[in-house]
């Protein structure tokens, strides 16, 4: 290898956001990636179904790309997937779990049998050309969490994932802080570490605590149905519940497509034990009688087309919800979410429910680091380089001031943003230029052809309408010969503005006579004199700017 060649880490996702964590490692002729996720769209994005990150990078050096290392299996870091392998061909490599919902996955896309999954054990050591990444225990809020310890000609890199340090976690096996020790003591080149939760102060709660408050609320509503919405990946989550209710005598219906899938991997896969007889049917829930029934659900978070949200729109087509249930949402509003959450709360208050949320009862505990476990994570590693990742732009800024604390020298610490080139060795780190990057847009089939032009027209449509003024015109005299005819959408009610139409009809002949004067006949000028003309009438006249579409037809 050439003795001048430097790593390269470039993240295309998960900096200055949450979600699309997507991040590349390059040494020479050989790239690795870790994770391949998706974001959700936010208000600005009108229509938009997913983001995905921006691989014209990856596209362009496919023939370096070695393979990608998962680290779990939460849609942030898996959801891009079937995308990026229409693109491009990799070996993906991550536990047992995490290839579990990957497959699950890839058969929805038509593309299972296409990609060659490999399963590793926490321990393992994979080679990728020139890089070894070592796959160590972590904890989450998903099972089967890894973090990556990536050897490299330059030196080591610990890569955490999302993470937290649970002492007491559900499935019995904490983090591996003593493996993750001994590679800070032979000497760590970087660190990348999870930031979302370091603004919060002290120790992330663990995921144990959440059964105690459980058990409070089965014993407290001995004579109600109680509905759970937590997130489907929270298996832990779900064993406690499906526990709950065994020892209390109820049977537990499924709802919701994405937790009925990720149940029936964790069950095939053995990483959830169910008493036998305990899950029913939807469709048996009659059978039994209200308080020895639990059922669980997606729409934590208020989507709109999530199980949660249908039954408290009274539009599930099995489940009605009333004064005998007892709903509890056990999950945080991601941020941005609130105001769905609190629509769902407050349908649900209507409908008579009892409803038990984050704020009144410690029905959740995050799966992500609070301050201490991080400066745990800082200490434990004590890197030369730091690379607070995973978060929006305070988090970041948070957690570097952490790192800070704990000793590392304030020139070493990187505040990236995607797309953004970190070049290291021994001597030296510094961001080195920049690679194509940035949000690509799946909305239905199409994938990326929604741009900001798009999402322009979108956001003016939904404000202010569109008009379209219709007029024919003679090819030989020049003379209007039809119209022009007025049709709004979402402008105004036209049979009660048929004053404010015949003015624009005016207006729209005006135009066209205007520009006969001039011999100006040529249609692009006709549109642009008409549409320019209406829309400061139009504007003049209503403080409005809607969308003017002038279409001239031959007669």
């Amino acid at each position: 290898m050439h003795k001048n060649t430097k790593l390269k880490v470039i993240p295309l996702g998960g900096m200055d956001e949450i979600g699309k964590n997507l991040t590349v490692f390059e040494y020479g002729n050989d790239i690795i990636l870790v994770d391949c996720g998706l974001a959700f769209p936010d208000d600005e994005m009108l229509g938009v179904d997913l983001v995905i990150p921006d691989i014209t990078y990856l596209v362009k050096n496919k023939d370096k790309i070695r393979g990608l290392v998962l680290t779990h299996a939460h849609e942030d870091h898996i959801g891009a997937l079937p995308y990026v392998l229409r693109e491009i061909d990799f070996p993906i490599y991550g536990t047992r779990f995490t290839l579990g919902l990957v497959t699950h996955k890839l058969k929805e896309y038509g593309l299972s049998g296409r990609v060659n999954l490999n399963p590793v054990s926490h321990g393992d050591i994979v080679k990728l050309g020139v890089f070894k990444i070592e796959f160590i225990r972590s904890n989450h809020s998903i099972p089967d969490v890894s973090c990556l310890a990536i050897t490299t000609p330059a030196g080591v890199v610990i890569h955490t994932g999302d993470f937290k340090i649970d002492t007491t976690p559900i499935d019995g096996t904490m983090i591996n802080l003593a493996r993750i020790g001994e590679l800070g003591k032979k000497g760590v080149l970087l660190l990348m570490s999870d930031s979302t939760n370091a603004e919060r102060p002290g120790y992330t709660m663990s995921e144990s605590t959440v059964s105690t408050a459980f058990d409070e609320i089965f014993r407290a509503n001995m004579r109600k149905r109680i509905v759970v919405a937590t997130f489907a990946s929270n298996v832990h989550r779900v064993q406690q519940i499906i526990n709950c209710a065994h020892q209390y005598g109820r049977k537990v219906a499924v709802s919701g497509r994405s937790m009925i899938n990720v149940i029936s991997v964790a069950i095939e896969l053995g990483y959830m034990k169910i008493p036998k007889g305990i899950i029913i049917d939807l469709d048996e829930m009659p059978k039994y009688k209200h308080e020895k029934l639990v059922i669980i659900t997606t729409g934590s978070q208020g989507e709109t087309m999530s199980a949660l949200t249908r039954m408290a729109f009274s539009d599930h087509r099995k489940i009605s919800l009333g004064a005998n249930d007892t709903v509890l949402i056990s999950a945080t509003p991601i941020p941005g979410n609130e105001k769905s959450v609190y629509r769902v709360v407050n349908e649900l208050f209507k409908r008579g429910c009892e409803v038990i949320y984050e704020s009144l009862a410690e029905i959740h505990v995050s799966g992500h680091a609070c301050k201490e476990e991080l400066q745990i994570m800082l200490g434990l590693v004590n890197p030369k380089y730091f690379v607070p990742a995973h978060g929006e732009y305070r988090h970041l800024m948070r957690h570097a001031a952490l790192a800070e604390t704990m000793g590392v020298n304030k020139k070493n610490i990187f505040l990236m943003n995607i797309g953004q080139v970190l070049e290291l060795d021994n001597s030296g780190a510094k961001i080195t230029g920049s690679v194509p990057s940035g949000k690509v847009l799946v909305d239905g089939l199409g994938v990326g052809d929604v741009g900001n032009i798009v999402l322009r027209d979108r956001k003016l449509l939904a404000e202010d309408g569109i008009i379209v003024v219709v007029v024919s015109i003679s090819s030989e005299t020049k003379k209007v010969t039809s119209g022009p005819d007025v049709i709004s959408r979402g402008f105004v009610y036209m049979r009660e503005s048929e004053e404010l139409i015949d003015e624009i009809k005016a207006r729209a002949i005006n135009s066209l006579n205007s520009c006969k004067a001039k011999n100006n006949n040529d249609w692009n000028t006709l549109k642009t004199t008409m549409k320019n003309d209406l829309s400061n009438f139009l504007y003049e006249k209503t403080k409005r700017k809607p969308m003017i579409l002038p279409v001239i037809m031959d007669a």
